[in-house]
Formats: C-alpha cells, sequence, structure tokens
C-alpha cells in the first residue's frame, strides 16, 4: 500500500484531485450555457460557481485518502476545514466585493486611482455549490482509488 501513490500518474491521489477539479470546472462552462446560452469558456479557470471545483478537489483528496489509508488516518480530517473556507469565509469575502464595487460606482467627488479596477466578487460559494463540488470529488475519487487498486 504504501507505494500505492506513486502510481504510474506519479501521485495518484493527487491525479484523482486534479481530474475532479477539472471536470467540476469544465461543468461550470456547461452551467453557463444551460443557465445563460452562451459559452463562456473564462469559467474553465475561475473561482465561484457551481460546481465548487474547491471542494470537489477536496472530497476527491479525502475520499481516495480515506479509501486507499483508512478513515481514521488523520489526512482524512483535513477535508473538513477546506469545506469550512469554501462555503464560509470566501462567500463572505465576495459579499464584501459587492459591497465596495458599489461604493466605487457611486462615487461622485472623485474616483480615487486605487479604485480603478473591480474586485471579484464570485470567491465563495453557496451551500449547494459546495455540496455539489462535494458530491463530484467523493465520486471520482472513490471511483478512482477503487479502480486503480
Amino acid at each position: 500500500m504504501d507505494n500505492l501513490p506513486n502510481h504510474s500518474l506519479g501521485n495518484l491521489i493527487l491525479a484523482l484531485s486534479v481530474m475532479a477539479w477539472a471536470i467540476a470546472q469544465i461543468l461550470k462552462v456547461v452551467v453557463v450555457l444551460v443557465r445563460k446560452h452562451r459559452l463562456d469558456f473564462r469559467n474553465i479557470l475561475s473561482s465561484g460557481g457551481m460546481p465548487s471545483s474547491h471542494s470537489a478537489f477536496v472530497c476527491a483528496c479525502a475520499a481516495a485518502t480515506g479509501n486507499l489509508y483508512g478513515w481514521s488516518s488523520a489526512l482524512f480530517a483535513v477535508a473538513a476545514v477546506v469545506m469550512y473556507d469554501a462555503s464560509h469565509v470566501r462567500k463572505a469575502a465576495g459579499e464584501q466585493a459587492k459591497i465596495l464595487n458599489y461604493m466605487m460606482e457611486h462615487w461622485t467627488e472623485m474616483k480615487p486611482e486605487l479604485f480603478g479596477k473591480e474586485l471579484k466578487e464570485l470567491l465563495g460559494h453557496t451551500p449547494i455549490q459546495v455540496f455539489a463540488g462535494a458530491v463530484l470529488g467523493v465520486a471520482v475519487g472513490f471511483l478512482g482509488s477503487w479502480l486503480f487498486l
């Protein structure tokens, strides 16, 4: 079992995590296409949106780690902290960006150079986006680690 992460992919757990992230990023383009009827490839590398690629990456890592090294492994417990970040801290930062952008738009006297660039508002995720990313990540982590056992 010790040689498992050094599979021909380099590091199986990392490879599965990146695969889950990539699938989530591609799904973001599909979701925008279905919802807004436009093909927007900028979502391929953007943060935020449905599903959470952050959650997909972490859950694939956790699922593969738990499946390969045991569910009582200390590595498995790390996912909870990252999931909290995806759904709370990054969401709050996005809300702050919305307020700051509103303030900059309504700045009537003068716009200092500091305010010349809009802030990215889509930083965090809604709980459903985190859940969708988590489901995707767990599926990729389980399926991938099961296939390569």
